[in-house]
């Protein structure tokens, strides 16, 4: 099996350890309690021209219930192929990915995927949007409608609820599709680059709104990113994956908010903490 090569410091992991135990101990629609595994799972693929591109090495990782990972690392290094397999789109090639005690062989509503894209439908409205799912499952319009403005509220979208996907900026179609997954109530939620397209400000804003929503529904996330800064600021937990074929290089072990407060915003990338933390992870992925 794989190891990491490097880990972040002993007290740093017992700290994370202790507020994951705690978060897992919390009740509510989409708390998570089980771990998400990959168990030696590696991944290969053949292009058109016949070529094998072997696109993730063998790789173990566990991930408690009500941790947020963040994944960092070159282009093609495997983070999506990794995403893919925990979201049930793609199988590996070798090895096993399991939520808890079951395999994942595909799909569940226990896993919500958020694309970089936000993918809404046009011709629903952004409250049809995010009832959409729930209604799928048959749940009962009057709870999937209060359900659904409870998400727009939560997202900073309840005055646009009857409003059209194209009526909105980049940022809140996006902040409209988190409120989407979230509507199906998932333990997890993957996270594909959701704001690699947006501007610094808006950027900067859902951050502090994801934030905000993890810490309330103590879901597990797993949130692929290119900004180190970024990993950083969201993760209690950071991995640097090496280029192809990717393996886990350095399982970093974020520990900020004991010292700044759980509800500290953007001001703590400029603590000397922070920027001890940030440029220990882009080092990583220099070497790399």
């Amino acid at each position: 099996m794989s190891q990491p090569v490097e880990h972040g410091s002993t007290a740093a992991t017992t700290a994370a350890t202790t507020a994951v135990t705690t978060a897992g101990a919390a009740t509510g629609p989409g708390t998570a309690t089980r771990q998400l595994v990959l168990d030696g799972i590696s991944h290969h693929y053949v292009t058109d021209a016949g070529d094998v591109v072997h696109a993730v090495a063998e790789t173990d990782l566990h991930v408690p219930g009500g941790q947020f990972v963040c994944v960092v690392g070159p282009s093609g290094c495997g983070k999506t192929t990794l995403l893919k397999v925990l979201a049930g789109f793609l199988s590996p090639s070798a090895g096993q990915a399991r939520y808890g005690e079951q395999v994942i062989t595909g799909p569940s509503p226990d896993r919500g995927v958020v694309f970089q894209q936000a993918n809404l439908y046009p011709w629903l409205s952004i409250r049809g949007n995010v009832e959409l799912g729930p209604r799928f499952r048959k749940v009962p319009a009057r709870e999937r409608t209060a359900r659904a403005d409870e998400l727009l509220e939560m997202v900073g979208l309840a005055q646009f609820g009857e409003a059209k996907p194209y009526e909105l900026s980049g940022g809140m179609q996006q902040r409209a599709q988190i409120a989407r997954v979230l509507a199906n109530q998932p333990e997890v939620v993957l996270m594909d680059e959701p704001f690699g397209a947006l501007d610094a400000l808006t950027r900067e804003r859902l951050q502090a709104d994801l934030l905000r929503i993890q810490r309330k529904r103590r879901q597990t996330v797993f949130f692929i990113t290119h900004s180190v800064e970024e990993a950083v600021f969201l993760g209690d937990r950071v991995l640097v994956m090496s280029p192809r074929p990717g393996r886990i290089l350095l399982d970093e072990r974020v520990d900020l908010a004991s010292t700044y407060g759980p509800d500290v915003g953007p001001e703590m990338k400029s603590t000397p903490e922070f920027i001890e933390l940030r440029d220990r992870v882009a080092a990583a992925i220099q070497v790399s």
